[in-house]
């Protein structure tokens, strides 16, 4: 059953890779207008998120940023298909743009390591793409709940060299020893994190817990850090990527502060762009002990 299924998934997966990115998002902006009509959990989740992070927005706006952002969110369903299934030249000219980029050579000007945060926020696939063939990268994953799919997802996302690592003991020890060689090392910064490397830190005010990883590995190789994300351009005019500095403190081996500026960091890039954040992940969930589930208000912590 197990493996009909991902023969389903991945063959739909490579028929989605037919399209355009103008029909890609066409569609995508349908299935976020769906989710956004009607009592989705997506939906659900958005707005408590919106109304978490931005309670200054009148209900007009409230509205008009759920809806905006569930068709963003539905793109980005679309587009990943195209950023496993295109030939990699055929995604890089979707790149139109770039921003900041001098400060990845400035960085890593001393033979220092790197590691590039990259939040939930526009297309973070092609942003992996981008960058993975440039440096000798290595990225975290999780393994996905089909076993046979992990396979295709690292052939895919490794097709230009990049290494997929496991978030695990084994996995974090090679993260290690390529930030120490002066390689890249890609993270998702705003994942509510499993284990005991985590620390409660604001989100948009909110203290949610948050890995510690990023100032452990900083400390551990002198890695430098820095943050991006591929913003989507209006009307299918491809995206733009972006790299900005991080807040200061993020090395800091407080692990309060260090956390405080790593969601600070996330905060500021969500901030230019709002509607193009993954609002339906529930990142509030794990708060301090006692304190309300926002997803589920008759529980605690």
């Amino acid at each position: 059953m197990s493996k009909l299924k991902y023969f389903v998934v991945a063959g739909l997966l490579r028929m989605a890779g037919w399209l355009s990115l103008a029909n890609a998002q066409r569609i995508g902006k349908l299935v976020g207008l769906l989710m956004w009509r009607f009592p989705t959990q997506p939906r659900e989740v958005t707005d408590i998120n919106l109304s978490i992070c931005f309670p200054e927005l009148s209900q007009t706006d409230h509205a008009a940023m759920a809806k905006e952002s569930l068709m963003n969110t539905g793109m980005t369903m679309l587009e990943v298909p195209l950023m496993w299934e295109w030939p990699v030249e055929k995604c890089f000219n979707l790149v139109r743009e770039t921003e900041g980029l001098e400060l990845i050579d400035e960085a890593m000007a001393d033979g220092s390591g790197l590691i590039l945060l990259a939040p939930h926020l526009g297309n973070w696939e092609l942003a992996g793409l981008f960058f993975s063939s440039r440096y000798k990268m290595a990225a975290l994953y999780s393994p996905p709940n089909m076993p046979e799919f992990e396979d295709y997802m690292i052939r895919v996302r490794g097709r230009l060299g990049s290494e997929l690592v496991r978030g695990d003991r084994r996995g974090l020890a090679r993260l290690t020893s390529i930030l120490r060689e002066g390689g890249v090392a890609g993270i998702l910064p705003d994942q509510s994190p499993r284990g005991k490397g985590n620390a409660f830190a604001p989100f948009f005010g909110m203290d949610v817990k948050t890995m510690t990883l990023v100032s452990k590995l900083m400390q551990r190789t002198g890695a430098k850090a820095l943050v991006t994300y591929a913003e989507r351009l209006e009307n299918a005019g491809g995206f733009r990527i972006v790299v900005r500095e991080t807040e200061p403190g993020l090395d800091s081996k407080d692990p309060v502060t260090a956390t405080t500026a790593l969601n600070r960091t996330v905060e500021q890039c969500i901030r230019n762009i709002p509607a193009q954040y993954q609002w339906e992940y529930k990142r509030m969930r794990h708060r301090p002990p006692g304190e309300v589930n926002p997803y589920k208000p008759d529980r605690v912590c």
